[in-house]
């Protein structure tokens, strides 16, 4: 099972892909990771996508495609992927669809978690890292995963923020992006959402993210 997840930053979208990733035995590949995995090991492809990154620009797809496609066709992923944080705009997910196709690999599910803009900014500003583990769930604008005062709610670690999170600036930029239905990330969303509905084997599917972890979990899994 192939599944291609979008949603705004803050939507929980990397937490449902994580819970998927230990339910399915998938590989969860984001495409942050695999830059930054790429450049730790010092790849061509590495190398040029760094110098983007540091200048804060989204990587040019004739580098970002051929990694992706490098990664889905490694040996962990012949059974299904979860792909996630890539494509970010409508020209890229029709290269991204053109290059599945081309390398005889279907996109079975398609995701899209929907949440409002002021609520994502919230989430992301209100997000507490457990200095134990970074995957302990805790926010302080979120009721059922709100942390015990300074500690984790999950082991009673200490918590700290990450200083993008802080930055509104930052987080304007990216939801800029994302929620751009013209030609940004949400466009290339509806451009599977319209090959979808044409028929065929892919399934859309639409996820209220408002709700808690669980809650989004179990409405994910019940429509897979």
């Amino acid at each position: 099972m192939n599944i291609l997840f979008f949603g705004p930053n803050g939507s929980g979208k990397g937490t449902q892909g994580a819970i998927l990733k230990d339910k399915y035995k998938t590989p969860h590949i984001e495409s942050g990771a695999i830059f930054r995995d790429a450049i730790s090991k010092g790849t061509e492809l590495g190398k040029k996508a760094k110098a983007y990154i540091d200048k804060g620009d989204l990587v040019p797809d004739e580098i970002t495609i051929p990694m992706i496609l490098d990664r889905l066709k490694e040996a962990d992923c012949k059974k299904g992927w979860l792909l996630d944080g890539f494509p970010r705009n409508r020209n890229q997910a029709v290269k991204l669809d053109e290059a599945l196709k081309k390398a005889g690999m279907a996109l079975d599910i398609v995701v899209e978690i929907i949440l409002d803009r002021e609520i994502a900014k919230n989430r992301i500003m209100g997000r507490r890292l457990c200095v134990n583990d970074n995957n302990h769930p805790n926010n302080i604008f979120i009721d059922a995963i709100k942390p015990d005062g300074d500690k984790c709610r999950v082991c009673g670690g200490s918590l700290k923020t990450r200083s993008d999170d802080q930055d509104e600036s930052a987080i304007g930029k990216r939801h800029d992006i994302y929620y751009d239905t013209k030609t940004g990330t949400l466009a290339s969303a509806y451009y599977f959402k319209d090959l979808a509905a044409k028929g065929g084997k892919m399934k859309y599917i639409e996820l209220d993210g408002k709700p808690g972890v669980k809650a989004v979990t179990d409405e994910l899994v019940s429509k897979l």
